[in-house]
């Protein structure tokens, strides 16, 4: 039995996902079950949105869970074992009106574990995906006119 560990991580922080992997991988020698279940989305018109919150969202719900499956993946491997989950959303598969930036990182989110979950199998690797409808999240109101506040983690 391994007592708890508290491990910060800002999964939109692409640089500190690998040094984080190895920090988990270094304490418990591998992962069992990786559940990807951060997220960040914003509401707002297209043309409303930054580019560059755009990115962000993406790097949040895209490059964040694939980097850190990527980081845990090979360890996984060596040991033919292991569950990863992807915690995702039903507009990953649906999109709807003022979410186009949420929704077009989680159908590429959707994408990409649909893949892995066929490459894993010889491994003996489980890979899934949970898109459930809306839920509540925490939010930030923003001030009037500034999208990039709008963000709900």
């Amino acid at each position: 039995t391994y007592a708890p560990k508290l491990i910060l991580l800002d999964i939109s922080d692409i640089n500190c996902i690998q040094d984080i992997a190895k920090e988990i991988l270094n304490c418990y020698g591998c992962v069992d079950i990786l559940i990807n279940n951060a997220s960040m989305k914003v509401k707002g018109a297209v043309q409303s949105i930054s580019l560059q919150l755009d990115k962000k969202i993406m790097d949040a719900n895209y490059f964040g869970p694939i980097t850190l499956t990527k980081a845990i993946l090979p360890n996984m491997i060596s040991r033919r074992t292991g569950q990863i989950v992807l915690i995702n959303s039903i507009q990953g598969k649906i999109g709807i009106p003022f979410r186009a930036a949420y929704a077009a990182s989680k159908h590429a989110a959707v994408g990409f574990f649909d893949c892995l979950r066929a490459e894993m199998e010889e491994f003996d690797i489980s890979v899934s995906t949970v898109n459930p409808t809306f839920i509540c999240s925490y939010h930030r109101q923003p001030a009037p006119g500034n999208w990039e506040a709008s963000i709900w983690k």
